[in-house]
């Protein structure tokens, strides 16, 4: 029998995540994407790097949309819902929509074994193909060089910051993960990056030597956190490309602007909730906390809690020693000497900190899951 919900089409998949179901190679895309005519945008961009790659995105749609362009925007993970990783001009893929894509997808995705993203991926394209947007921006899943977004040709490339991440699929060091991120540029006719360190800037240079380096915005962002600044950098100089070489038409100063409006869940996100104040951030690797720290730093502290939860496949217990100085509290689920309390989930934890001091100021972070399960504890009370 067909299934008959989103849900139930996608639980065939399994579960999703990017170093569990990662299937590195093009041939299943192609396999994939085969039966459908699918119609190129005007222009397509994608997005690689360690973090940051979807705070760019964001922001680089949005300042997109302000130059009057209608924009297909595929990110990952989703936060609460599966819809939110496929969008046009912010609005999310509707439940209706979503179904009759996979309805169509699905049986040659399970023909020819392809993962989850491999299949959200396919979703975007062929939804932003029906559309007919101007322009899409697809956000790496894992590396660039054999990932499901560079299966298919695209105008422009951008590299955000890189670090450790994914090393038992991109190699242990930075410089082996730089080889597989930066095919994010392969065939692309411009390739712009943030500044790396000076020998992964070399190796950008002398491979890629038409590329372009983006310096830190300068304007005030709605995005909390010095790190934002960096990203921001990023999506204005590629604006600023595009419009150089007329492949779009605007005003530099407006998509300025709507850079600097972007607002995002789960990147210092500020919650109150009754009498406390809680940030959500979803820095899931030692990269984003390093990152992170700067911001911390010039915000009043410390905290009085700061929890820490990630998947069960991933440790953050390296980051603890950072994270230390910051707050009175240290909470997670993973022993360790730098701990205050060990608890078995972050509802937990956010329930016991909050029940013994009702005006607390608490950091909460790890991944996109702990984002969700935060949110999801702070609706039901």
């Amino acid at each position: 029998m067909k299934p008959q919900s989103i849900d139930v089409w996608l639980e065939q998949l399994g579960k999703p995540s990017a170093d569990r179901d990662y299937l590195p190679g093009h041939e299943r895309m192609h396999g994939l994407l085969e039966p459908f005519q699918l119609q190129s945008p005007k222009l397509r961009i994608r997005v690689a790097g360690t973090n940051g790659k979807g705070s760019t995105s964001f922001m680089l749609a949005n300042a997109l949309q302000a130059c009057g362009l209608n924009v297909g925007l595929y990110t990952s993970p989703h936060i609460l819902e599966f819809n939110e990783r496929i969008r046009i001009n912010e609005q999310a893929i509707s439940s209706d929509d979503l179904l009759m894509l996979l309805e169509q997808i699905m049986p040659h995705a399970l023909e020819v074994g392809a993962s989850y993203f491999e299949v959200a991926t396919a979703l975007a394209l062929l939804y932003f193909s029906q559309q007919q947007v101007d322009v899409e921006i697809l956000e790496a899943g894992v590396g660039a060089r054999l990932d499901a977004t560079t299966s298919v040709v695209a105008d422009m490339g951008l590299l955000t910051p890189i670090g450790l991440d994914h090393e038992a699929w991109l190699g242990s060091t930075l410089m082996e993960i730089a080889h597989e991120k930066s095919y994010v540029f392969h065939d692309c006719a411009y390739a712009i990056s943030v500044e790396q360190t000076m020998d992964i800037n070399e190796f950008l240079k002398t491979t890629y030597p038409s590329i372009g380096f983006a310096k830190p915005f300068e304007k005030t962002l709605c995005l909390q956190g010095k790190h934002q600044k960096i990203n921001a950098g990023l999506a204005s100089e590629a604006i600023q490309t595009l419009l150089k070489n007329k492949l779009i038409m605007g005003d530099l100063n407006t998509c300025e602007q709507a850079i600097s409006h972007v607002c995002m869940v789960g990147r210092l996100q500020r919650i109150s909730y009754q009498q406390a104040t809680i940030y959500l951030d979803a820095a899931h690797n030692r990269h984003a906390i390093e990152a992170l720290l700067t911001s911390l730093d010039a915000m009043p502290h410390p905290f009085d809690a700061i929890l820490v939860y990630t998947r069960e496949d991933r440790d953050l217990q390296d980051c603890f020693e950072l994270l230390k100085p910051f707050t009175a509290q240290l909470i997670s689920d993973r022993d360790s000497k730098h701990l205050n309390t060990c608890m078995p989930s972050v509802e937990e934890a956010l329930f016991q900190v909050l029940h013994h001091h009702a005006k607390a100021h608490i950091l909460v972070l790890g991944s996109f899951l702990t984002v969700a399960a935060s949110l999801r504890w702070i609706k039901m009370h």
